[in-house]
């Protein structure tokens, strides 16, 4: 046990430890912070803290609210957290069955997962028609006010909630996630979203989510369902039933 110890003390890293101490608290806070508030929880000096939060700060691993007193963790650790070799297996075993879905409905999907306060489209399969309609990877989009974004906030467990509204900031933000609490209850209820797009009109958006092993939303997907004038389309039901097929597949349990 003596040695153990020893070797701890001998591989100390200062600098390092005080950034872990910072991380590490803010990870458990629902709010941003004041410089002063984490110095008295971590027990280290303003100067100590000074340095290592503009450093955070500066690599984005910390935000700082648009006053400048208060401080927040972002979401770069999550996405570090995607790049892991894993998540890219998402991807991987998400888009053939993308594929085999466009295939079988003739409707467009993309997948979407959680990035920094917003949902990120990393994925996304058009169907062999002459027509197509489809968001580009890359594209963010907004949590409360997309199909995407709602399905992904709803399957949430408070505790990655709150987290998301230190990230936004700002009591405005708090309000918008209460006044559409009924909304998520409902996607919560139905076990997906399914009804007009958020964005445009006569679309309408059909968005499951992707579960990881604690049970929270780590992905969604998303078919902008369009109804043609021919008798070619598959009918919505059926449509709504692959997704779910193809998010159950996907998902990680």
């Amino acid at each position: 046990m003596t040695a153990r110890r020893d070797d701890v003390d001998r591989y100390r890293a200062p600098a390092l430890d005080k950034g872990l101490d910072i991380l590490e608290f803010l990870s458990g806070q629902p709010g941003a912070l004041t410089r002063a508030e984490i110095v008295k929880a971590i027990g280290r000096s303003q100067s100590e803290i000074y340095r290592m939060l503009e450093r955070l700060v500066a690599r984005d691993y910390v935000s700082r609210s648009a006053e400048g007193d208060r401080y927040a963790l972002t979401m770069k650790l999550f996405v570090l957290g995607s790049q892991h070799p894993p998540v890219r297996r998402l991807v991987a075993r998400a888009q053939p069955l993308m594929d085999a879905f466009t295939e079988r409905t003739q409707q467009s999907v993309h997948l979407v997962m959680p990035d920094r306060g917003a949902a990120v489209v990393v994925a996304q399969a058009s169907g062999p028609a002459n027509w197509e309609f489809r968001l580009r990877v890359g594209a963010r989009l907004d949590l409360a006010t997309t199909s995407s974004g709602q399905t992904l906030l709803a399957f949430q467990s408070p505790e990655r909630i709150r987290e998301t509204l230190a990230i936004w900031g700002g009591k405005e933000n708090e309000e918008r996630v209460a006044a559409i609490e009924r909304t998520l209850e409902l996607i919560r209820a139905q076990g997906h979203r399914t009804g007009a797009s958020l964005q445009l009109v006569g679309v309408r958006d059909l968005s499951v989510p992707i579960f990881g092993p604690s049970g929270d939303a780590i992905a969604v997907v998303t078919c902008p369902y369009l109804q043609r004038v021919d008798a070619t389309t598959v009918d919505e039901e059926t449509t709504l039933a692959e997704l779910r097929r193809l998010a159950q597949s996907s998902s990680i349990g």
